[in-house]
């Protein structure tokens, strides 16, 4: 009943040649750049199983530490089968059994003792390598009986690291080293609390495009790749992996010439990064003197010296959702005040775009503040949770009026539908004023009110939304998400998830023609407006005003100053021919790569 006896041949070759064979999996790119680390896995619990090397003069020390751990597990084995046996009867405490004798498996031991004593692993990376590789070799037996005995070896694994002092919750927190996150999932509020220094990347199992998770990985410039499927349990053991954030793929165990060439790709990045850099300071001009306002988005205060150090005209959207997903308090409207003002003094008169919340209300962790919504994306979220929870939104409109006195400061609503919703922010918003006016507080009266285009529904109206604010937003994240009826953290339809969609660019097409005709300033400040090879097509349709994410300013710049208006018409012209986002896409790489060849990663 060993683990021997569960193994085929073929599974046991497997297991034999797993650890040093390379393997290449598929995600979704959110983050561009390459990182190449160790791998720091979590599993869907958040503990995580470390890589460790030790002297020579440990071993000693890692074979007793294991032979204590492997004793006081069998112990708490033993018990659990006698307890389990008495209440529940001898077949159910058998499966405890079972584990005893997987624990004491001979070949089990062999493996483990090689890996510390030849290999000077430390006794919690042998366990995790061993077992890992172990559940993924029955996993992949076709007998289901075996393939479930996979999860009895996981359990006996996270037994055993944490007698072994590997299992900890706050994972993230404790590093020293290099590493690449490797997990399930992770939340907005994690990846915001990645420690830059040490987290080079991070792949996980789930994740769209489009979702939080993604836009702060690109704020923060974290490569990262999300929705690559189940992978965790295959590489617990991997001495190196690497992250390309610009094709979406995750590598474990590269082969030396894989692991050259990407090493010479994020040279080659590096050496593009300092050429961009020259001209940052350089106006976002084209070649028949067009200028662009290229501005940036943000999520967080300190990365507003990126933006000015890249050239950023202005913030063109100050996402505020970190305020509330970094803590475990509501922000007060103190909070909300110091973190704006701080933007607002750095950008020393360039104008800043601060967006009002913009969360559903399934990830709002501060009180319940409605029940369990089946479609969140088309529930209580955004400016309709603001409207529901004043105590939620007073405070924020507050801290926006009054840093608005520290220089040029705009407010704009995120997911407006309809006349009504847009009319209640607004009439909201002069209460609010009328309420500092009063307490004598400063305040800017005229702050200037714009809003996102998100919906469909807002297209269609947008003349008449046109009378009621001072200028437009075009978000295509969620404009093709509601547009193409996709979630956009939803990897199991990712592939429909596409902004250069030609029902998306239509709306956008006929957003830009209403902003002309009725005299409304226009940007866009999704996704789309970061992808040089999209770029070019938004400058055609008439866009003169982007905003982006810092890491791609110097990017956006250098094709706009390398393009004229003329050229770009024409890439608009024939984009809108195309009947498939695929179409779209493979055409403008093609006139990226003539326009601006250096600018397509080989």
């Amino acid at each position: 009943m060993g683990l021997h006896r569960w193994c085929d041949a073929k599974a046991s070759n497997w297991i034999q040649t797993a650890s040093i064979a390379m393997l290449e999996l598929q995600g979704i790119p959110v983050s561009p750049g390459v990182a190449i680390a160790s791998a720091l896995v979590l599993d869907a619990d958040g503990y995580r199983i470390p890589r460790c090397i030790v002297p020579a003069s440990d071993v000693d020390d890692e074979f007793a530490r294991l032979r204590t751990a492997v004793t006081t597990v069998s112990q708490q084995l033993e018990q659990s089968r006698l307890e389990t046996t008495a209440t529940a009867g001898r077949q159910t405490g058998d499966i405890f059994a079972a584990q005893l004798q997987m624990l004491h498996d001979p070949r089990l031991h062999s493996e483990l003792e090689k890996r510390i004593g030849e290999d000077r692993q430390s006794a919690a990376f042998a366990v995790s390598g061993v077992l890992h590789n172990y559940a993924a070799a029955l996993q992949k037996l076709e007998n289901p009986f075996l393939a479930d005995r996979a999860q009895d070896v996981l359990d006996i694994e996270r037994q055993l690291l944490t007698q072994l002092g590997a299992v900890t919750r706050q994972p993230l927190h404790d590093l020293n080293e290099p590493v690449i996150v490797l997990s399930r999932m992770l939340t907005p509020s994690e990846t915001a609390g990645l420690n830059r220094e040490f987290v080079k990347g991070f792949c996980t199992e789930v994740g769209g495009p489009g979702g939080h998770t993604a836009i702060v990985a690109k704020g923060l410039e974290i490569p990262a790749v999300v929705g690559i499927g189940e992978f965790l349990p295959v590489i617990a053991g991997a001495d190196c992996v690497i992250v390309d954030g610009d094709r979406g793929r995750l590598i474990i165990d590269p082969t030396d010439e894989v692991l050259e060439n990407y090493r010479k790709r994020a040279e080659y990045r590096r050496t593009l990064a300092q050429r961009l850099a020259q001209q940052s300071q350089l106006p976002a001009t084209t070649t028949d003197g067009t200028r662009i306002s290229l501005n940036a988005n943000i999520e967080f205060p300190h990365e507003t010296a990126s933006c000015l150090q890249r050239g950023a005209d202005g913030i063109g959207l100050y996402r505020t959702e970190f305020l509330y997903l970094s803590s475990d308090e509501e922000p007060s409207e103190e909070d909300h005040y110091e973190a704006y003002a701080e933007v607002i003094k750095q950008m020393n008169g360039r104008p800043v775009v601060i967006r009002t919340l913009d969360l559903g209300a399934d990830k709002m962790g501060h009180g319940k503040r409605s029940q369990q919504e089946n479609n969140p994306f088309l529930g209580l979220r955004s400016i309709r949770l603001s409207l529901r929870n004043l105590d939620l939104f007073r405070p924020q409109l507050r801290a926006v009026l009054r840093a608005a006195a520290l220089g040029d400061v705009r407010v704009m609503f995120p997911l407006i539908t309809t006349i009504a919703e847009l009319r209640q922010a607004r009439m909201l918003l002069n209460l609010v004023a009328e309420d500092l006016k009063e307490a004598g507080v400063p305040y800017r009266s005229d702050l200037p009110i714009g809003m996102m285009v998100e919906v469909p529904a807002a297209v269609i109206m947008l003349d008449h939304f046109a009378c009621e604010v001072d200028f437009f937003s075009i978000g295509t994240n969620d404009l093709a998400q509601y547009t193409l009826a996709v979630d956009r953290s939803n990897e199991s339809v990712a592939d429909l998830y596409q902004s250069s969609d030609p029902a998306v660019l239509r709306l956008i097409q006929a957003s830009i023609d209403v902003a002309a005709q009725t005299q409304t300033p226009i940007s866009v400040c999704g996704e789309m407006s970061s992808n040089p090879a999209r770029a070019l097509l938004l400058l055609g349709m008439g866009v003169r005003s982007l905003s982006v994410p810092p890491s791609a300013l110097p990017r956006v710049k250098k094709v706009i100053r390398n393009v004229s208006i003329e050229e770009c018409e024409a890439i608009a012209e024939r984009v809108c021919k195309l009947e498939s986002a695929r179409d779209v896409d493979l055409y403008l790489l093609d006139r990226l790569s003539d326009l601006a060849p250096e600018l397509v990663m080989q």
